[in-house]
């Protein structure tokens, strides 16, 4: 559950961008909450930036590609599972499950797939949902899992050519938008030939090792006759 969550959160960010995938995960709602969210962050990062801070239009990777906010998103996901309404928490799960499905699945189209994304979406909704209400103690779980999901997008983000200004409003040379990346030699381009090649194929890999090594901790797959996890300091005790 905590993956699913983690999973939706990990698109979350985007949301001040008006075309990403979040953007029209939910049709028109979920574009005008990005189109606020975008105007937002633009307006944010002018009245902020410093000299040495580039002029820029629009609010993409802005207020909602930062840590504050990741902190922020962790904070109120924890307070509405501690509050358990009727109404908040349901809506809360569902968007982050329908975004950790339209994530999944992004070759789906939200017209022809409709049926399939919202069946796949409710299930994945009722199965974190009973998880959050049969223990209101995970409720701290599930906001680290958010803010796990967000880090995890401006990680990403940073290893690109332009960057992430996660440490906003920290300012660092001179920049309170400083875009976090490592040496320009080691950076790549957004859909280029290495992340298709070689971060999406090893992130998959990676993906399936743990998922293998969470069911096998359940018990679920017994059969693999080793502890994938056994490597991990204090594996063996915690088995």
């Amino acid at each position: 559950m905590g993956a699913a969550l983690a999973s939706g959160a990990a698109l979350l960010p985007d949301i001040d961008h008006p075309s990403s995938t979040v953007a029209r995960t939910f049709g028109p709602f979920s574009q005008a909450v990005s189109g606020v969210i975008n105007t937002v962050s633009g307006w944010t990062y002018r009245a902020t930036k410093t000299r040495k801070d580039p002029k820029r239009d629009g609010g993409h990777r802005g207020l909602t590609h930062t840590v504050l906010f990741a902190l922020v998103a962790g904070l109120v996901t924890t307070a509405i599972v501690q509050a358990g309404n009727r109404y908040a928490l349901p809506v809360l799960m569902f968007v982050f499950c329908g975004l950790a499905v339209r994530g999944l699945m992004n070759e789906w189209s939200p017209k022809r797939d409709a049926v399939a994304i919202a069946v796949a979406s409710g299930v994945l909704t009722l199965a974190c949902l009973r998880w959050v209400v049969e223990a209101p103690e995970n409720a701290a779980a599930a906001g680290i899992a958010v803010m796990i999901g967000c880090v995890a997008h401006y990680l990403g983000d940073a290893i690109t050519e332009q960057g992430c200004p996660m440490l906003w409003p920290i300012p660092i040379k001179g920049k309170t938008w400083f875009p976090v990346a490592p040496p320009k030699p080691m950076r790549m381009r957004t859909g280029g030939a290495v992340e298709l090649s070689l971060v999406l194929p090893g992130l998959t890999l990676l993906a399936v090792y743990l998922s293998a090594a969470a069911l096998q901790r359940t018990g679920a797959v017994p059969w693999l006759g080793f502890d994938l996890l056994g490597w991990l300091p204090g594996a063996a005790a915690s088995s």
